[in-house]
């Protein structure tokens, strides 16, 4: 028995010895991990799966979907595996799945997470235009929501000149919406026929986009590279011209209601509230001038 022992000691104090036994127990585990890695891959785990194409803000009931099994490798962490996830859920209002498509959870969210409104977070003070837009003023579809333009404008003078230039710059595009105020991009398939381009700008320049809307000229959008939306300008108007020419071309009703002292009547008046107007109006007219309403 003692003559047994003392072999197994001179055999583990062999350096070699020691050696291809660390390697065969590390050959071992590289076997044993790359099997397991293997078995995991390959062995089917049980996903949900949508049965018919689903638009942005799709109320996502049971009919919608069904479950099928998939290599467990193609199964990441963002892969939604309970159905109890899926169903009385909405589609995000950026997404779209599918038919046939897996469920990840960017693309599902609950009605308190689906934003009432697209344009809910505009700045304090901005407010939405829509401009008129066509496949062809939009390059093709190929400006989209994120994007920073420019607007230019265009007229005909009196005398036959043309006035065209650079009218307003760095806007942010909120939407690009068809004729139903869908978007065209959060659509199944080809991209719709845009309708308007939709974005935010300070109210005094909504007065002037409106103005020049009615102006005789044309509005129209120009998109400029991926550099100039990841590092926007301020936005602003940048013709002084083309601005003067709308303004002049325009009547300013908020400077004439503080010039007549701000006093509106009210709809529906009958003659002896328009005649108690009127007097008003005169008792307010003797304390302006040229400083305003005293």
């Amino acid at each position: 028995m003692n003559t047994i022992i003392i072999g197994i000691k001179r055999f583990l104090k062999n350096k070699n010895t020691v050696t291809i036994l660390a390697i065969l127990l590390a050959l071992g585990i590289l076997y044993w991990a790359y099997n397991y890695k293997i078995q995991k891959e390959t062995e089917p785990v049980n996903v949900p799966y949508a049965t018919q194409d689903l638009e942005p803000r799709t109320l996502i009931t049971a009919e919608m979907v069904s479950t099928r099994k998939v290599p467990g490798g193609v199964v990441n962490k963002n892969v939604l595996t309970n159905t109890n996830d899926i169903i009385g859920k909405y589609v995000s209002n950026t997404a779209v799945i599918p038919n046939n498509g897996l469920f990840y959870s960017s693309m599902v969210v609950s009605w308190e997470d689906l934003p009432s409104s697209l344009y809910e977070n505009i700045p304090d003070g901005n407010t939405l235009v829509a401009l008129p837009v066509t496949l062809d003023s939009t390059y093709g579809n190929s400006i989209f929501p994120g994007n920073y333009i420019d607007l230019y404008f265009s007229t005909t003078l009196e005398n036959g000149k043309l006035m065209l230039g650079k009218f307003i710059e760095s806007i942010k595009v909120l939407s690009v919406t068809d004729s139903e105020g869908d978007n065209v991009f959060e659509t199944i398939g080809a991209p719709k026929s845009p309708t308007y381009l939709v974005f935010s700008v300070p109210e005094d320049m909504h007065l002037l986009l409106r103005k020049a809307s009615y102006a005789n000229g044309t509005i129209f959008p120009v998109p400029r590279n991926a550099e100039y939306s990841k590092n926007p300008k301020e936005t602003r108007v940048v013709s002084s011209v083309i601005q003067r020419y709308i303004l002049d071309n325009a009547i300013d009703v908020e400077s004439q209601d503080r010039t007549i002292g701000g006093n509106v009547p009210v709809v529906g008046n009958n003659d002896n509230n328009v005649e108690n107007n009127d007097t008003e109006n005169q008792d307010n007219n003797s304390g302006v001038n040229d400083g305003g309403i005293q």
